[in-house]
């Protein structure tokens, strides 16, 4: 179940997939799906099931039903590094998929820029939309509200007897949206709310405010 939000007289979706939807531009935002990243590692040995490498794009696959969206911006960290066999079912995922879809680039995005134009995919820096920053990297400037990824954020909750767990979650402060990290095989960065800050905890299929 997503958790609808208003900032700045826009609507917008957080969805329990990790991906959040601007209803008024038909745009939806995921961050850090890090493509690539399984055969990356299986590459080197580690014991990863091949299994994995599919799971990002059924995900992908369904946030998509769901939203429908005109547009799909990715927040940079799509592929987790340089190219390997992925970017053959990643080309397969772009052909089929409707929506037109942008990168935003982030530190681990090296593949070249050439690539992505061949499949119509654009590549900016940045991009400043109305009063909206959209950016990989956590920057809040003035006059605008950021929504970025990379820090994969989470958020530990504690209950009876000693129980703790933790959740990926969006993490809101007063002028940014920091995503949770959109891949399978991704760590999570426990953060530390201030009284001021707006935690959005993952659980399950639904997104709750704690």
């Amino acid at each position: 179940m997503s958790h609808s939000i208003h900032i700045k007289d826009q609507n917008f979706q957080l969805h329990p997939l990790g991906g959040l939807f601007w209803v008024e531009k038909s745009m939806l935002l995921i961050s850090d799906v890090h493509l690539g990243k399984v055969s990356h590692f299986r590459k080197f040995g580690a014991a990863v099931p091949r299994k994995a490498i599919h799971k990002n794009y059924v995900l992908l696959d369904m946030i998509v039903a769901d939203f429908q969206p005109f547009q799909i911006c990715f927040l940079g960290d799509l592929f987790h590094s340089s190219l390997n066999k992925e970017w053959e079912l990643f080309e397969n995922w772009v052909t089929k998929t409707p929506a037109e879809i942008i990168l935003v680039s982030g530190n681990h995005d090296i593949i070249a820029p050439e690539k992505y134009k061949q499949l119509k995919v654009e590549i900016f820096p940045e991009l400043i939309i109305d009063d909206f920053l959209l950016t990989h990297h956590p920057e809040e400037r003035e006059g605008l509200f950021t929504f970025c990824g990379h820090i994969h954020p989470a958020v530990k909750l504690h209950g009876f007897g000693r129980q703790k767990l933790r959740l990926p979650c969006f993490f809101k402060s007063k002028n940014q949206m920091v995503l949770p990290a959109f891949g399978e095989f991704t760590g999570t960065y426990t953060m530390a709310p201030s009284k001021d800050d707006e935690v959005y905890a993952i659980v399950e299929d639904m997104v709750v405010k704690v």
